[in-house]
């Protein structure tokens, strides 16, 4: 089995499509097909089944997929490391992130890192934390700064700060002039917007309000933060979010009510227990642990 199948049958797993992957890989269509048949012949199973408009994995696909991701990585660790001994660090440094990560900014610490590494391409992908541990996991990424959602089985996590969560509302909402912490029973009746299922936040709120037995109501699911806050400006509900959130710009104009007995939003670097970081992301999580001056 040569490495260069196994990169040919991840980008076809990837793109669903024999044409779009090949153009990926800058190769022919007909010798991806032919490099994607021979290790399917090697292994005397069908990977993908093909329609005319896409193909998708079979049950043996899947679980060579995963395989797949990690022995090239593993390759490709093996390679960064020994360019590394002559002082020139390469390769690809895969890294996630949710918004607002309070105790560090990736988007400054990438700029850094590229500053110090030229010669690694960083890409960077932003989801929710369910997503992007799932990520870590299956290889697709190298490390993921995620909140408040436990990894699964092959991830470690590294903690980094915790944060508590607070009740955002407009200034003309009952509860924005609460003397003290207001419990969630209090909030049972109101409509509220956050964020979908897989980020930290929403799993934290979720969890707290599970935990006091309150059922709630959320009528507005977004995908980014500033539309989170545009909706409570807007007075279309409230929202329960990280402290960190309300001291954003757009937040001026709404108050931050505190909670009582709210679940802590955590925030951690992910990295995978499956298999050893490339030199890449070792340098990289060696600037997270030793913050440059």
């Amino acid at each position: 089995m040569e490495l260069r199948h196994l990169e040919h049958f991840v980008a076809v797993a990837e793109e669903q499509h024999f044409t779009r992957a090949a153009e990926v890989l800058g190769i022919a269509q007909s010798g991806l097909s032919a490099s994607v048949r021979a290790l399917e012949r090697e292994l005397g199973a069908d990977l993908f089944v093909r329609t005319t408009r896409r193909v998708r994995l079979t049950e043996a696909g899947r679980a060579l997929l995963t395989e797949a991701r990690r022995t090239l990585a593993c390759a490709a660790a093996a390679r960064e490391a020994v360019k590394a001994v002559g002082g020139l660090l390469t390769g690809t440094l895969r890294v996630g992130t949710e918004q607002c990560m309070a105790a560090i900014e990736p988007v400054a610490l990438l700029a850094d890192f590229r500053t110090r590494h030229p010669g690694v391409e960083v890409h960077l992908v932003q989801a929710g934390s369910a997503r992007l541990l799932e990520s870590v996991r299956s290889g697709e990424l190298d490390l993921a700064f995620v909140a408040g959602v436990a990894p699964p089985q092959g991830v470690r996590l590294e903690p980094l700060t915790e944060e508590p969560m607070l009740l955002l509302c407009r200034p003309d909402h009952p509860l924005a002039g609460a003397g003290g912490a207001v419990a969630l029973e209090r909030l049972a009746g109101e409509v509220f917007v956050d964020l979908h299922p897989d980020w930290g936040s929403r799993r934290a709120a979720d969890a707290a309000f599970s935990a006091a037995g309150v059922r709630r109501q959320v009528a507005m699911q977004v995908s980014d933060v500033f539309t989170l806050l545009d909706l409570v400006t807007r007075g279309l509900g409230v929202a329960v979010v990280p402290r960190p959130v309300t001291a954003k710009p757009q937040a001026a104009t709404l108050r931050a009510v505190p909670l009582a007995a709210a679940a802590a939003w955590r925030v951690g670097v992910a990295t995978s227990a499956a298999r050893r970081p490339g030199a890449a992301a070792q340098a990289l999580a060696a600037m997270i642990q030793h913050p440059p001056c």
